[in-house]
């Protein structure tokens, strides 16, 4: 079992920057994808980023340019979501997602509870 726990959300301008964090803990797993996806009122999950364990990175459409998605140098299993130049319509919950390959060597995902997002025009 993975547990994941996000970070960093809140309230900001238009035009502004966040950072969101993601931590995933847990025995006997060996992460492979930590991603971040957004829910908009009213519209399905989105995918947003995805970083692999040798650091593949893939943004998508909407936010390239403007987010970056990391991970940490000292501990690989928390990662960073670098929110720029954000948009009102961006307002939502953020949720990260972690593959990981438990003891048996078999990938699952896991979720956390998201954290919210509230940019202001």
């Amino acid at each position: 079992q993975v547990d994941v726990v996000e970070s960093g959300g809140g309230l900001v301008q238009a035009g502004e920057s966040l950072r969101l964090s993601c931590a995933a803990s847990g025995s006997g797993f060996s992460l492979v994808t930590m991603g971040w996806y957004r829910q908009v009122p009213g519209n399905q999950r989105e995918f947003v980023a995805s970083i692999t364990g040798d650091s593949h990175v893939v943004s998508g459409d909407r936010v390239k340019g403007r987010f970056t998605i990391s991970r940490d140098n000292a501990n690989k299993n928390t990662g960073y979501l670098q929110l720029n130049i954000l948009k009102p319509e961006e307002t939502g919950v953020y949720y990260c997602n972690i593959v990981a390959k438990d003891d048996q060597g078999v990938p699952r995902s896991y979720w956390g509870v998201g954290t919210q997002v509230i940019v202001s025009s």
